[in-house]
C-alpha cells in the first residue's frame, strides 16, 4: 500500500505502529486460523518521503474499507497502471539449500532477563551492534540460514501507547534494520521463519523477513 504522508491518520500511525496494526487487521476477518501471522513493515523513501506499507499474510486481505478513509492512500496513477494501490498478489516461496538471497528485516533484538520473585522475565534491548549481529546469527542457526553480509542501520527507540482495559500503557522498543545477504541452510525452516516472522514486537512492525534474488 502506498500511503499519503499528508493524511493525518497516516501520520499518527507512522508514529504509533500499534495503531497501524489495528488498521491493518480491519482487512482480515475475525477468527483467523491459528497458524495465521499477519506481518507488516512501513518503509519511507529518504528523498521523496513516499510511505510504502508492506503486509504479508496467508489470508488474502480486503482493503476496500480504506475507501472510507478519504485520501489515506495515494491514487494509483503516478505509479502506472501495472501497479494498483493497494496491490495484492499471491506468491510461492521456492527455496533450496545453498541458495543465496538478499534480505531485509526490521527487528526488535532483545534478550530475556529473569526478575527475582517473578515468573516472567523482562525483555532487555540489545543496543550494541556486535550483540545485534550475534542475535541475528543465532536466529539464522535456528531458522535455516547463515549470514554472508550484514548491514545494521536505523536504530531508533519507539515509544508506543497501547490502550487496553481502559488503561494506557507505554511501551518502548529499540528497533533496528538488518540488510544483507544470506545463504539457505534449511529451506523448510527458513520458509517457516518467513511465514511466522523473526523476533518479538510483530504487532509493532517488526519481524517481516523479506527475501530477493541475491
Amino acid at each position: 500500500l502506498i500511503l499519503n504522508p499528508r493524511n493525518r491518520q497516516v501520520q499518527r500511525e507512522a508514529a504509533n505502529p500499534y495503531e497501524r496494526h489495528r488498521t491493518i487487521m480491519c482487512a482480515f476477518p475475525e477468527g483467523l486460523p491459528a497458524e495465521e501471522r499477519v506481518l507488516h513493515r512501513l518503509e519511507q523513501e529518504p528523498h521523496s518521503g513516499r510511505l510504502t506499507l508492506l503486509v504479508q499474510s496467508h489470508t488474502r486481505p480486503a482493503w476496500s474499507f480504506l475507501e472510507e478513509k478519504g485520501d489515506y492512500l495515494l491514487p494509483p496513477e503516478p505509479f502506472g497502471p501495472a501497479l494498483p494501490n493497494p496491490a495484492v498478489k499471491a506468491f510461492d516461496l521456492s527455496l533450496a539449500p545453498g541458495q543465496i538471497l538478499r534480505f531485509r528485516l526490521r527487528a526488535n533484538p532483545t534478550v530475556k532477563k529473569k526478575r527475582p520473585g517473578r515468573k516472567h522475565g523482562n525483555r532487555v534491548p540489545l543496543v550494541r551492534e556486535e550483540r545485534q549481529r550475534s542475535w541475528l546469527q543465532r536466529k539464522g542457526e535456528r531458522n535455516g540460514f547463515r549470514l554472508l553480509e550484514l548491514g545494521i542501520s536505523g536504530e531508533v527507540d519507539r515509544h508506543n501507547q497501547i490502550h487496553r482495559d481502559e488503561e494506557t500503557h507505554r511501551l518502548t522498543l529499540h528497533v533496528v534494520q538488518f540488510d544483507g545477504r544470506l545463504q539457505v541452510t534449511d529451506s523448510d525452516k527458513l520458509a517457516d521463519a518467513v511465514a511466522q516472522g523473526l523476533g518479538p514486537a510483530k504487532a509493532f512492525g517488526c519481524g517481516l523477513l523479506s527475501l530477493a534474488p541475491g
